[in-house]
């Protein structure tokens, strides 16, 4: 009996090593974080699977041209047909887009404002003075606020969503979160730009209130609750203590 209790004594220890396995996005000691905080001028470049909405006017914007249903004239240059259709367009894994009438064309790496005079001089050919609009639909963020492993994905409806912004859209910061402790996740995840940031304090917001870009990941450290955990664990355990003692008891027992 003495062995076993030893045992699961060792095992109760083995399992108070692992306290709080939620925790995600650990850094080895004396990680150099990022330290370019002014990120707020910098433009969203369009990245592949980016779904953007695409919109073309003739004559500086005078009118709407639908695409689909636009007809050629007998000089050969297509006549806008009034329309208020944004249509949606998948930016290839290969970085282009197919658009009608022009076919496939390379957008990843460009900033919208680029990317929309580059579609302009392309459009060109067909239309008298073309005004393009382009927006990018299903840009979004991470946002784990505070509790462990749980988060949320945030739509960004403005271009210029802040990082406290996207905190307040996930429902804040939670009450075991550590405001002080935020790292902010950018850029191919095989070698990210991570970025830590301290909102307990007001010149820590100051320094912090960044533009986000599309698909960063803001990870709020959560509060080891160890007395919590530590009882979670050791209540199976306790458990599986007790149903042996009384086993042993009753065979003890029935040996008397």
């Amino acid at each position: 009996m003495k062995r076993i209790l030893v045992l699961l004594c060792g095992l109760l220890m083995l399992g108070s090593c692992s306290i709080n396995p939620s925790v995600m996005f650990k850094v080895p000691k004396n990680y150099q974080y990022a330290t370019d905080q002014t990120i707020g001028n910098v433009e969203y470049r369009i990245a592949a699977n980016d779904i953007i909405g695409f919109s073309i006017y003739t004559n500086d914007g005078f009118k709407l041209v639908d695409l689909t249903t636009s007809v050629s004239n007998n000089v050969g240059v297509a006549t806008a047909v009034s329309s208020n259709i944004s249509t949606p367009f998948l930016v290839e894994p290969d970085g282009q887009v197919k658009l009608p009438i022009i076919g496939k064309i390379k957008v990843v790496g460009l900033t919208l404002r680029d990317a929309e005079k580059m579609l302009e001089q392309q459009y060109a050919t067909f239309y008298n003075k073309p005004f393009v609009i382009l927006k990018v639909t299903n840009r979004r963020v991470l946002v784990f606020p505070g509790t462990g492993g749980s988060g949320k994905v945030v739509s960004i409806e403005n271009e210029n969503t802040t990082l406290i912004e996207a905190l307040a859209l996930a429902g804040g910061i939670t009450n075991t979160g550590k405001a002080y402790n935020i790292k902010l996740i950018r850029g191919d995840l095989r070698n990210p730009k991570v970025m830590m940031i301290d909102l307990s304090t007001i010149v820590g917001m100051q320094q912090s209130n960044m533009l986000l870009q599309a698909n960063d990941i803001i990870y709020v450290e959560a509060i080891p609750q160890y007395s919590q955990e530590f009882f979670t664990r050791l209540t199976p355990i306790v458990g599986i203590i007790t149903s042996i003692a009384l086993i042993y008891n009753i065979a003890n027992n029935i040996k008397k």
